[in-house]
Parts: C-alpha cells; structure tokens; sequence
C-alpha cells in the first residue's frame, strides 16, 4: 500500500464568518448530520466533533476538516474546554437502545445520553438534536434524557419534543425512520419539526443509482492509505471511487440468479435453499430480496453488502449493491471522503443519517437564526 503523508484538501472545510450557525457534533460518526446541515445552507460551520471510532473520525476529517477530536466523549469532556455554540447534535450509539443493552444495566451504551447532556449544559445552544433508531423513543433512556430537563436537572434550562420521522417523506431514496429529537433552550420557542416535503411523491432506488454503471468487476479499494491519530489507515477514498463488488461463492451467485425483480429468499428452489430457511417457511421477506427500481430503498445497514441480511440485492444485478450505491441512496456526494477498511466505510454509510433528512432539520433551524 502507498502511503501519503497529508489528506488532500477537505472538500467541505469551511471557515466560521460573522454570520455563520456555528455547530458542535457528537457521536458525529463520518459526519451524517453535518452532510445534511451543509447541504441546507453554507452558514452552518462546524466548531467542534466528537467521535470513537479512529476510521470515522478521519473521514469526518477528511471531509470537514481537522476539527475532530478522535477519542470518547468522555475523554473530551475532561481534556477541553466545550465550545460555546448555536447548535448541537448527535446521535449516540443505537446499539445502547437494544433489547440487549436494556437487559444489561452496566451496559456503558446505555447512559451515553449523560456525556451528551453535560456537553449541552457547557455549549449552552439555543437549540438541539439527537437522533437514533425508533426503539429509542420507548426507551428508559428518553425517560432519564426528559428528567434532566425537570427543575434541578443537569439540563433543566432545555426542553425537548420528539418524533419518528421517515427519511423518504423528506427526498431520501430509502425508506429510513429515525427518532428525531429536537430540543431549546427554555427562553427560546419550540421550533417545530420539518413539514414533509415528498409524501406521496417518494425518490426511488432508480434515480438515485442513474448514472452508474450496473456491471462491476473492482473488488479492492485504491491502494492508498494515510496517517491519522497515530495510526495508519486506508484512503482517503472518494465516493465515486467505491463502486466495489464482492468475490461471491458459487452457491452465492447461483441463489442471485433464481431470484427475479422484487424477488427473495422465498423464489429460490429447494435445492438452493440454506438449512434454516428450510426449517423456518415464514419471516422476512426482504432476506435476499431485491431492491424495487421504482420504490425506496430499505434502510440501509452496515452490512448492506450481504444479501443474507435484507433487500440489498441489485434491482437487476446478480450481486448485492455497492458501497457507492449504498452512499448514494444515503444522499452523500461523489467528492466526499472516506477513511477505513471496506467494512469500516460500509459502517460509516450504514450508521450515517441520510443527507436529505439532515439538510430539513439543518432548514428547520436556519430559519431561527434569519
């Protein structure tokens, strides 16, 4: 592998001005939200992010800029002083908010929502979000995250309203619901949340993949990698540049083929079929499925390069999309940049929050600040 010794220029650094909406992200992941802010309006500028792990930290870097603190949320809060800023958001760990972590009281994924709340009484914004997965809304979680809000609590100058919105009533081309959390502070209104804007009119699969070419032989990303946070990790790579298949197994390809459009798992011949989905006739329609041409997509997860794990069959194509199609039906651009391996990128596009629903809550927020 080649190393570089510099990231090339961030394609969406931008400097804070006297009128800019200055932005502190947590749990930012490669920067989902901040896409979708940017995207809404160049006033948004990024002060400050927060993020575990070292691969997304270094896209975010990549993309934004050296404003990334690469380490846990915890760590941060004790090493520097929380800038004051307009705006916070974030989205701590979904997998703190599963039946598993909510059986497992230690779970440490399970109180993130306090780290986030400390640095929202130190940035003091006028406004705020959290966004999660939908399980997050009927979670012991939100309960404690509204009792801070309560008088005496670590937050009790913010408030907060909540909904599950689905990404595609917004221009996505996927179908992706999120609890989105909205919060102000108490001498400040409640700014509402985005109006849909494409109910009834949703993006399709079709629209979002025009342009790209559906036959793929590249497996490998470019031989490229740079140094970050003292280590050395692969890229950066452009989006356009992860148009990448997978080396299939013959059983694989021969499942692909018996499989027609809109297909699944339930079109294959016994001869194909694996053992436990002999055993279980009924369940998920979308295992081994493909992706309607005129619908949106499923929610894209990090494993959207399985087929075994959901609707990420190609619409036409025997093989599962790929990593550039999944960023695409997540709205992110062909300049952005990645860091990582292909499964810590395939992570970054699945854990991210899709531009267009960030760029309506980013709208939403603009118009506070006119």
């Amino acid at each position: 592998m080649t190393n570089v010794s510099a990231c090339p220029a961030a394609p969406y650094e931008r400097n804070k001005t006297a009128t800019s909406v200055t932005v502190l992200d947590l749990f930012a992941g490669a920067g989902g939200l901040t896409q979708g802010f940017y995207a809404a309006s160049r006033r948004f500028v990024t002060e400050r992010a927060v993020e575990f792990e070292p691969a997304a930290a270094a896209s975010f870097a990549a993309t934004f800029g050296e404003k990334v603190y690469a380490g846990p949320i915890q760590d941060w809060l004790v090493s520097e002083e929380v800038p004051q800023v307009d705006v916070v958001v974030g989205g701590p760990p979904c997998q703190g908010f599963s039946q598993l972590g909510k059986q497992d009281p230690e779970d440490v994924r399970n109180q993130l929502w306090q780290p986030y709340a400390h640095a929202l009484s130190r940035a003091n914004p006028k406004y705020f979000v959290v966004e999660n997965v939908p399980a997050f809304s009927k979670s012991q979680q939100l309960q404690d995250f509204r009792d801070a809000t309560t008088k005496g609590g670590l937050i009790e100058d913010f408030d907060f309203q909540w909904r599950v919105l689905n990404s595609a009533d917004y221009g996505a081309p996927q179908s992706r619901k999120r609890a989105i959390l909205i919060g102000h502070r108490r001498d400040l209104p409640f700014p509402g949340f985005p109006a849909p804007t494409h109910i009834g009119q949703h993006q399709t699969v079709r629209k979002a993949l025009k342009g790209i070419k559906r036959q793929v032989t590249d497996t490998l990303l470019p031989s490229r990698s740079m140094q970050y946070a003292g280590r050395t990790l692969a890229g950066p790579f452009r989006t356009s540049e992860l148009h990448l298949s997978r080396d299939y197994a013959e059983l694989s390809l021969n499942r692909f083929v018996h499989i027609p459009a809109g297909g699944n798992r339930f079109d294959l011949p016994e001869s194909l079929l694996a053992r436990c989905w002999k055993e279980h006739k009924t369940g998920s329609a979308d295992v081994m499925g493909r992706m309607h041409w005129d619908r949106p997509s499923v929610t894209v997860r990090t494993e959207f390069f399985k087929p075994e794990k959901g609707r990420y069959l190609h619409p036409t194509e025997h093989r599962a999309i790929t990593h550039l199609e999944a960023a695409k039906l997540q709205g992110f651009p062909d300049d952005r940049l990645w860091v990582g391996s292909k499964t810590a990128i395939a992570k970054q596009i699945g854990n991210a929050v899709p531009t267009a629903l960030g760029a309506a809550i980013g709208r939403l927020l603009l118009e506070r600040f006119l």
